[in-house]
């Protein structure tokens, strides 16, 4: 056999290893409204830039390929001109179960992202571990759970749920940093309905149980929801948009782009009255860039709220209490979205501006119960663990404890700015009068009347930003008008911040 004849060879062999499982197989796909491995690489990175590794993996008989690819189609390629790792798991092919080489495979995609510091993608879409192949698919999960702990905080790691992802299998995708799911396609569970069924009693359908709907509002599993592939692909072009391709690098610059509207507008988005809800985002809009917060996990812990956004260019992480949504209160789940996203900001480089309106922690022996101490305590950690310059703006109330939780001074930010609206106090005036004048009020000819004058009072002499800024824990009291350019300033004063701290191993976080 000549050259031209082995090339014809390696042509051949090629062809029947990107036909993955076939037409039929590949038909079944389509009308189950998803697309083949190679489909969603093609369509996720920059044409012609994606170059696939380990392509003859398991193919001893190039003839007849039993299963090409051995269920995943692995390798690198652009987004935005930028290198990015992939895995792709093909359901066409032995329902893209993982078995030994597999699992191999999605290891050295791993390996490789972490030595050139790139950022991995997984496109999930398995029926779970090959249970012919026994320990050795047990292994094969276990290796890349390791993996995916060890590349943590060095490059960014993304799952993408387009299809089942059960058992152990939903470990890898709760390890990385960014969960995104396609309704109607992806589901994430770790026991099926049929077990539950059998030992609970309880009936409840894989959309319900797993959904992309249930991990996004109900558990918050999940980061991010999508209609279908091709959205939720771009919506991951999005995300690595703003961030760094790891640790050691800065996140990418744009050119600074003016939010939309009159700047006079955000005189209007924040109630005087402590007691009316906004949409805090609103607010956000008036100060980044474009008016444009890509936010994170919409859907779940709606009092808080989380996302990325660019102010003069540079992306930043948003950090904000949500007063429209339980009075902006921070509570069990809210405390750990913000806790994780701070940590990951913290990893990547990304500064964090926080937005504070906040009365409190929520009250309630269900909170008490679920252990509130705990989960209120990760935003502390978190919050002083980091080292990225921290910009806080305190836009109303800022109460108690959820103050301090809400990046103050107390806790390292660099600079703190007030609104003339802010009201920073142990507690809000209503409650603190009832404490400290209950006597008084009792024996009031008025109750009513003297408990509103003792209100105003309080409030005028301590619920303000005046008293915090005297004793320097808020830098200035400003124009809200001029949030825009004074946390830009900040941000520029403060990019070059260096903080050691004490060598250990690590932390331990108050899990």
């Amino acid at each position: 056999m000549d050259m031209r004849e082995k090339l014809e060879q390696l042509a051949g062999y090629r062809a029947k290893l990107a036909a993955g499982g076939g037409p039929e197989r590949i038909a079944k796909q389509h009308e189950a409204g998803k697309k083949t491995a190679r489909e969603r690489v093609d369509m996720f990175f920059d044409p012609g830039t994606f170059v696939e590794v380990d392509v003859f993996a398991g193919g001893e008989d190039m003839e007849n390929p039993g299963s090409p690819g051995e269920g995943v189609v692995t390798g690198y390629g652009q987004v935005d001109g930028r290198k990015v790792f992939v895995f792709a798991q093909d359901f066409t092919v032995t329902g893209g179960s993982l078995g030994r080489i597999h699992a191999a495979k999605i290891c050295k995609v791993l390996d490789m992202a972490v030595k050139v510091g790139a950022p991995v993608i997984g496109l999930n879409d398995s029926g779970g571990a090959r249970i012919q192949e026994g320990v050795d698919a047990l292994n094969g999960y276990g290796s890349i759970f390791f993996r995916n702990t060890i590349a943590s905080g060095v490059v960014p790691q993304i799952s993408v749920i387009m299809g089942p992802c059960a058992g152990g299998a939903v470990y890898s995708p709760a390890l990385t940093d960014f969960i995104f799911m396609v309704a109607g396609t992806g589901q994430m569970f770790i026991t099926g309905p049929q077990v539950i069924k059998a030992t609970t009693g309880e009936d409840v359908s894989m959309e319900t149980l797993g959904g992309a709907s249930t991990h996004n509002q109900v558990s918050g599993v999940a980061h991010f929801l999508a209609g279908a592939e091709e959205e939720c692909l771009t919506q991951v072009r999005q995300l690595l948009g703003y961030l760094p391709s790891n640790n050691l690098e800065e996140p990418p610059v744009f050119e600074p782009v003016e939010p939309p509207g009159n700047p006079d507008g955000i005189l209007d988005v924040v109630p005087v009255d402590p007691n009316k809800g906004y949409d805090v985002r609103q607010a956000i809009r008036y100060v980044v860039d474009a008016g444009d917060l890509f936010e994170v996990q919409a859907h779940w812990a709606q009092n808080a709220v989380v996302g990325f956004a660019r102010l003069q260019g540079q992306a930043v992480g948003i950090v904000a209490n949500q007063p429209g949504y339980l009075a902006g209160c921070l509570d069990i789940n809210a405390s750990d979205k913000i806790s994780r996203f701070v940590r990951f900001c913290d990893c990547f480089n990304l500064p964090i501006i926080t937005f504070m309106d906040v009365p409190g922690f929520l009250p309630g022996t269900g909170q008490e119960y679920g252990g509130i101490i705990r989960h209120g305590a990760k935003m502390l950690y978190a919050y002083s663990e980091a080292t990225v310059p921290k910009i806080t703006v305190i836009l109303r109330k800022a109460y108690g404890g959820a103050y301090l939780a809400m990046c103050s001074s107390s806790l390292g930010a660099d600079a703190v700015y007030a609104w003339p609206t802010a009201e920073i106090a142990v507690m809000g005036p209503d409650g603190a009068v009832n404490i400290i004048h209950r006597r008084e009020i009792a024996e009031a000819e008025n109750p009513p009347l003297t408990r509103a004058k003792l209100t105003a009072e309080y409030r005028d002499r301590f619920a303000n930003p005046y008293v915090a800024a005297a004793r320097g824990y808020v830098l200035d009291v400003i124009d809200p008008r001029e949030t825009r350019g004074v946390v830009a300033g900040a941000l520029a004063n403060f990019g070059s911040k260096r903080e050691s701290r004490p060598r250990k191993k690590h932390g331990n976080i108050p899990l």
